[in-house]
């Protein structure tokens, strides 16, 4: 896992609801933690594009409902800035679930695109990424 250049504004807090854009078998999962976050005493710790999170599967196939997967976060609908002073934002929210938290995807095809920042920090997930932007 790599350092990122991009200032990325934190916009999925704990309890969000997110898209899963890939073929693994869930199709939406919880947020209820990220790997690795520090924050102030009493504060929850948001997550933005290119995170590790730890999630529940609310939607999808009966075998991965509650089960608690690691998912990267690979799009966000809060604009964030790029060091060129671009701002990028998607449409929705997404992430793309691990099969371990080294960072191999469980899927195999991602739908939509994936944003440049999750590309350049998590190489598996780069890839199997068709539209990077």
């Amino acid at each position: 896992m790599k350092a990122m250049a991009a200032n990325i504004t934190r916009a999925l807090q704990p309890e969000s609801r997110v898209n899963v854009c890939d073929n693994s078998g869930a199709k939406e999962i919880k947020i209820f933690s990220k790997k690795g976050g520090k924050s102030v005493k009493r504060r929850r710790i948001s997550a933005g594009i290119g995170d590790l999170v730890i999630g529940t599967v609310t939607k999808g196939r009966p075998d991965m409902m509650k089960q608690v997967v690691f998912a990267i976060v690979v799009r966000q609908r809060r604009p964030y800035r790029r060091p060129d002073g671009t701002r990028v934002c998607f449409e929705d929210n997404a992430v793309v679930v691990l099969k371990d938290d080294k960072g191999t995807p469980k899927g195999t095809l991602f739908k939509g695109p994936i944003a440049k920042e999750a590309c350049g920090r998590w190489p598996n997930v780069a890839k199997l990424a068709k539209i990077i932007a």
